[in-house]
């Protein structure tokens, strides 16, 4: 999404505060940010429910006369984040892969179990980099679940990459109020894990080919 998209969806977020006050402002954007990955609501709705969201909420914190506090409201985004993405692995582990191993055929059965070899060697970066990714952070959860990623190694990836982009996003967006340059960080922050994200990809790719 480019910036003139993501800022002209900040506008639009910010004008919440006025229409719905404080404490409502607080339940919708943490309710919103549970929602776009427990209840895959961001796969339909990935603006609304992830980046644009959490930094117009910094921004809201910021502006004069708020009565938005900003850390209860970015450590707020941390954890509905991270509650969303629990969910999503709970629902892949306990109901997704179980449908599917009902219905395998010789495809799905390679897909499977290439996922898990994935997950199993990947997992723990591809669930905190698809925190930075609008559809990515919808799917990689139950994904991770129905591969069956080791959970403990899930639950600390999905913490790092919640709080880092739910916090760390939030804050981003305070301080951009004041200080112009922290919206071009909050651009080169997101690139980087962007093209993190793809040289792992290569790096997996490569080794499977070898393996094969």
């Amino acid at each position: 999404m480019s910036p003139v998209i993501h800022f002209a969806i900040s506008d639009q977020i910010t004008g919440w505060y006025d229409q719905i006050g404080p404490w409502l402002f607080y339940g919708v954007v943490w309710g919103l940010v549970f929602a776009g990955t427990g209840l895959f609501i961001g796969a339909f709705i990935p603006f609304v429910t992830g980046d644009s969201l959490v930094f117009a909420a910094g921004l809201v914190a910021a502006s004069a006369g708020s009565q938005v506090n900003i850390w209860p409201m970015a450590i707020g985004v941390g954890v509905a984040a991270w509650l969303g993405d629990q969910v999503g692995y709970t629902l892949g582990r306990h109901y997704g892969r179980p449908y599917l191993d009902k219905r395998q055929g010789q495809w799905l059965r390679n897909a499977i179990e290439k996922s898990e070899k994935f997950y199993a060697a990947w997992g723990w970066w591809a669930v905190v980099i698809a925190r930075f990714m609008p559809w990515a952070r919808v799917l990689v959860p139950a994904i991770a679940g129905i591969s069956h990623m080791n959970y403990y190694k899930f639950f600390s990836a999905n913490a790092v990459g919640a709080l880092a982009w739910g916090t760390g996003l939030t804050v981003a967006g305070y301080y951009a109020a004041s200080i112009p340059a922290v919206k071009n960080a909050s651009y080169a922050i997101a690139i980087f894990f962007i093209l993190a994200s793809f040289a792992a990809g290569v790096r997996t790719w490569i080794k499977n080919r070898r393996a094969a």
